[in-house]
């Protein structure tokens, strides 16, 4: 096995950029199964951890990418916090330790939670870094405060591209209060049609529903199929919203309240499919009200469940086929959505495209690509 470098500091990074030579740079490996697999010198940022400024007061944090989630969760909730787009951890997924991944690997994968539909993406709450780009300088975007609108915003630029632009050394996230109390109610719907119809009638009211998902396999525990509406905020809002709501979805199926549990993490871990190594797992992104269409163009698969008022599909397909269900899944989402391979064979990996054909925005990709690091030596190969 190659060694891992470890840089101590931006110094030793430039100084590793600057001997031009492919990075394979990663934090702790925990989505090292995510993307195409790279060659190059393996380079981990696990050392820039540690949170430099906290000031909950301002709704703002400080850390170095290589800063565990668990480190994260710890100092937020001891300041009554969170990251409102709800920090998935799909460590598991991949057979690696919880709590393990990092800041850096959450916004360079820009993977939100259930509650994203409601607080926004990964890039609405990346307000700044200090890095360092393919030339080996080292340059700062962005800012320490909610409100930054000079020049080009490059946190979003930045935020979901694997590593493949400039290696963080510091970023700057905005963090929220933690709702005082949160209530989910379960639907037992009449069809699935009706499932996707009170998902979208929750999310269109004026309840400010937080978290929206169809259950169609009992996969979580809750003894059947289930559309699943949350609710958040302080404890005599949220009931009566509660109340209100329950009264306009009745006509969908019978309903039960359910208070505190970790249903909505376990959603937005895609926990069900950890203990579930063999299946080839995929992502699809669609418009809400079309999911169940692109489920049923699929076809045959093991497991599926939709998040994000129907607009996220969690899909698990029985292994067995050589491109992973690769050309059914692209041909169900065409023009509808795009997909991602999250899991699969190393050798499936390598044959076909585990991101969503980017068409006629490649060469603007390439651009970027070339402006940021026109050696290509971040990451080679890890987006296609």
């Amino acid at each position: 096995m190659s060694k891992i470098d470890q840089p101590r500091d931006a110094a030793d990074l430039v100084a590793l950029v600057k001997e031009a030579k492919p990075l394979a740079v990663s934090g702790t490996g925990t989505r090292e199964g995510l993307g195409h697999q790279v060659t190059g010198r393996p380079v981990s940022l696990a050392g820039f951890a540690g949170i430099a400024d906290y000031q909950p007061e301002e709704l703002v944090m400080t850390a170095g990418p290589g800063t565990t989630i668990r480190a994260l969760r710890a100092a937020l909730d001891q300041a009554g916090q969170h990251l409102a787009f709800e920090i998935p951890d799909h460590g598991p997924l991949y057979g690696k330790p919880a709590g393990e991944g990092t800041l850096g690997g959450l916004l360079m994968t820009a993977t939100a939670g259930s509650r994203r539909i409601s607080a926004g993406s990964v890039r609405d709450h990346f307000l700044g870094f200090t890095g360092v780009n393919g030339k080996g300088e080292i340059f700062k975007a962005g800012g320490k405060v909610v409100k930054n609108v000079t020049g080009y915003d490059l946190p979003k630029l930045l935020a979901g591209s694997f590593g493949t632009l400039a290696l963080l050394t510091e970023a700057t996230i905005k963090t929220l209060p933690r709702p005082e109390t949160a209530t989910t109610l379960l639907i037992d719907p009449i069809d699935e049609s009706v499932a996707f119809s009170a998902m979208s009638l929750a999310l269109g009211s004026a309840h400010e529903v937080s978290g929206a998902a169809y259950l169609p396999q009992d996969l979580f525990g809750l003894g059947g199929p289930k559309v699943a509406v949350r609710l958040e905020g302080f404890e005599a809002s949220v009931k009566a919203r509660a109340s209100v709501l329950a009264e306009e979805l009745k006509a969908f199926g019978s309903m039960d309240p359910m208070s505190g549990g970790d249903l909505w993490q376990h959603i937005s871990d895609a926990a069900p499919l950890v203990g579930k190594p063999d299946l080839i797992l995929w992502r699809l992104s669609v418009a809400p009200m079309e999911g169940a269409e692109v489920l049923k163009a699929v076809g045959a698969h093991e497991v599926a469940w939709f998040d994000w008022g129907g607009g996220l599909i969690w899909l698990g397909l029985a292994p067995g086929e050589a491109d992973g269900g690769a050309a059914r899944v692209r041909a169900a989402v065409a023009g509808k959505g795009h997909a991602t391979l999250v899991r699969a064979p190393d050798a499936i990996r390598a044959s076909v495209p585990v991101f969503q054909p980017q068409g006629a925005l490649a060469p603007l990709a390439a651009r970027v690509k070339a402006s940021f690091d026109p050696l290509g030596i971040f990451n080679p190969g890890r987006m296609g």
